[in-house]
């Protein structure tokens, strides 16, 4: 690729970067990338909170 003035010389350093990004993804299962263990999440979910019934709250128009 040749450089010009808007587009300096490359050195390839993002490149060297994305480079490290493939290798830690492909250190990784397909199946895991597609459907990833819970783990942690699990955790760190919040508890589900009890609700009222549809329906069992008062109408504006019982008021």
């Amino acid at each position: 690729m040749s450089s010009t003035p808007d587009s300096p010389a490359h050195d390839g350093d993002d490149l060297a970067k994305l480079r490290e990004e493939i290798d830690e993804l492909k250190s990784h299962s397909t199946q895991d990338l597609i459907d990833p263990p819970l783990g942690d999440l699990a955790q760190d979910a919040p508890e589900p909170a009890p609700t009222d019934a549809i329906g069992s709250e008062p109408s504006s128009e019982d008021e």
